[in-house]
């Protein structure tokens, strides 16, 4: 019986691959031949240990990485590093530049703060509404590393690209768009990713760090806060979320073998925010809220002339088949989450709908 599959325009938990979630139903109840569920296989198996050690072998080679990185699978989403990140690499006097461009990088901020860590925020556009990112930033040299949020989800923003720190490393939350585009993963300390977005279900964090940063770690972290705990296991040093890992492994073998790698998909992703973006700039019905040479090309955020027209442009949707365009509680408004595994005929029809819409309440 075919599934009644509507366009997802969540902004995470978000649409995986149809493939994905095709190949995880067929092999549900017997994994590999093993007589079991993906879910009751233990993470010591030879099974498993297949699974994670083909997800970092795949998450290597799609964002180039070499022989410094770690890459780890992590539980307690992309805000429990907002808290290790600081308890990890700062001790002492030691201290660190933040930028803030909206709420996550706000909590990260926080985080920081509460531990009583030396942080300076160096940047921040609070003073537009985090409309925009911030440009000709001072960075303090002797800064430990410089936290950035290169995609940000509520504002609708995005790092068109990375900030020059003098070769201070660049810690990333890179929640919303990891592998949505190359990278210059030479410039990274460490970066991370809620995988609910582009990578995966909720439930794992995607780490890479590099070995320079895993050499900073104070003796006095607790265990299970540790990233050198995670690298020196594999990230098996406790039973980690091996379903949202075994699907985060599908997912990156559908980026690689069927898309074709992340450049491909670069490509993919500019042409579904171009056609956004460009039908609402062409008109007055639709705003989008970013600036131009900040804008986010995994979230856009949009407003219509009133709130009333936006709560009966969400409801109609959704009774079309496009779910998922509220904007977040804290800013209201609209919002498009155009994800690696929203296809274009998802964006193509959502401009269908904003097109008859506007004829009828213009």
């Amino acid at each position: 019986m075919k599934a009644n599959r509507i366009y997802n325009f969540n902004p995470g938990p978000a649409a995986l691959p149809l493939a994905v979630l095709e190949e995880i139903q067929e092999n549900f109840l017997d994994f590999s031949g093993s007589g079991m569920s993906v879910t009751e296989i233990s993470h010591r198996s030879k099974h498993f240990d297949d699974v994670i050690n083909d997800a970092v072998a795949r998450t290597k080679r799609l964002l180039g990485l070499d022989d410094r990185f770690h890459v780890l699978f992590l539980q307690g989403g992309a805000s429990m590093q907002f808290a290790m990140i600081p308890m990890n690499f700062l001790a002492g006097k030691s201290s660190a530049d933040y930028v803030d461009t909206g709420t996550w990088s706000s909590k990260a901020v926080k985080e920081a703060e509460i531990q009583g860590k030396a942080i300076n925020v160096v940047a921040s556009s609070a003073d537009r509404n985090y409309s925009y990112i911030p440009h000709n930033i001072k960075f303090n040299e002797d800064a430990v590393f410089v936290h950035i949020t290169s995609n940000n989800t509520i504002k609708g923003t995005g790092w068109a690209e990375l900030p020059d720190t003098k070769g201070v490393p660049i810690i990333c939350d890179m929640s919303s768009d990891i592998m949505s585009k190359p990278m210059d993963t030479q410039k990274f300390g460490l970066f991370y990713a809620g995988a609910q977005k582009n990578v995966g279900p909720a439930g794992v964090c995607l780490v890479v760090i590099r070995q320079d940063m895993l050499d900073l770690v104070p003796d006095s972290v607790p265990t299970m806060l540790r990233y050198d705990t995670y690298a020196a296991k594999n990230s098996l040093y406790n039973t980690p979320p091996c379903f949202a890992i075994y699907t985060v492994d599908l997912v990156l073998k559908w980026l690689e073998e069927t898309v074709g790698g992340l450049d491909k998909m670069a490509a993919l992703n500019q042409k579904k925010a171009a056609l956004l973006y460009e039908f609402m700039d062409a008109g007055d019905f639709y705003r989008a809220t970013a600036e131009p040479d900040s804008r986010s090309l995994m979230n856009i955020t949009f407003r219509l002339p009133d709130e009333g027209l936006e709560q009966q442009f969400v409801q109609l949707a959704q009774q079309q088949g496009l779910a998922g365009l509220k904007g977040h509680r804290s800013v209201g408004g609209c919002r498009a989450s155009l994800y690696n595994a929203v296809a274009l005929e998802a964006v193509e029809s959502l401009i269908d709908f904003m097109k008859t819409f506007e004829t009828d309440n213009g």
